[in-house]
């Protein structure tokens, strides 16, 4: 009989337990609603909630990416990884503004229900609450999940993508594609971040910087 697979956790997986089951099922939910996008289904954030939902309910294995020990050493040894969102953020605004103009105003419209950008303590706030639930949703249980059936690489690939496919927005071609490639790579940073650190935290802070500074770089910009 084979050794079960073990994974990037440390955890032993031999058999397919009840609570294996739920968090599938909570999973194929998360996918559902992501994929929805595709058909004008602007419902991307249901998938969060649910995610974060299951999340609490998953046990004390997946809430242990709450912990904060050690998280000050995490953020000096992983500088660099933490912040290349915020750089790749830097350059699709700034090559936006070359090459794909009615980019701005695409992701205007895709973010204007979500965020107030006219009172900026609220603003950050929102975008505070926004990539934490983002991250414990598709980092700390999606991820962490998969990651107990499959290796780092293709769960990394396999979350980013139902991750960016959830930040679908109709418009031109070009542009959506453009915006999806770059929400893309921000998805495997943030799961590359998390997956070496083992906590939300830093992850959410990558995020969060990672969506402040694109504002304020539009902001200027504009």
């Amino acid at each position: 009989m084979k050794p079960g697979k073990i994974d990037y956790a440390g955890r032993n997986e031999n058999s397919f337990t009840r609570k294996n089951m739920i968090c599938l099922f909570a999973m194929m939910i998360m996918v559902i609603i992501s994929l929805s996008a595709l058909w004008g289904r602007a419902i991307g954030g249901v998938s969060v909630l649910v995610g974060i939902i299951f999340f609490f309910m998953s046990g004390d294995s997946t809430r242990s990416v709450l912990k904060v020990k050690d998280i000050r050493m995490k953020l000096k040894r992983h500088i660099i990884w933490i912040l290349l969102p915020l750089i790749m953020n830097v350059i699709c605004i700034s090559l936006a503004f070359l090459i794909v103009p009615q980019f701005i105003e695409h992701i205007g419209d895709r973010t204007e229900v979500m965020l107030s950008f006219d009172q900026m303590f609220l603003l950050i706030l929102q975008l505070a609450i926004l990539a934490i639930g983002e991250e414990l949703a598709w980092r700390g249980f999606f991820q962490k999940q998969m990651g107990t059936w499959l290796p780092m690489i293709p769960t990394l690939i396999l979350t980013s993508l139902l991750f960016t496919i959830g930040h679908f927005a109709v418009g031109p071609f070009w542009v959506v594609s453009y915006d999806l490639v770059f929400i893309f790579i921000n998805s495997i940073l943030y799961g590359y971040v998390f997956y070496r650190t083992n906590t939300i935290w830093i992850s959410a802070i990558s995020h969060f910087l990672a969506n402040l500074f694109g504002i304020v770089l539009l902001s200027f910009l504009g």
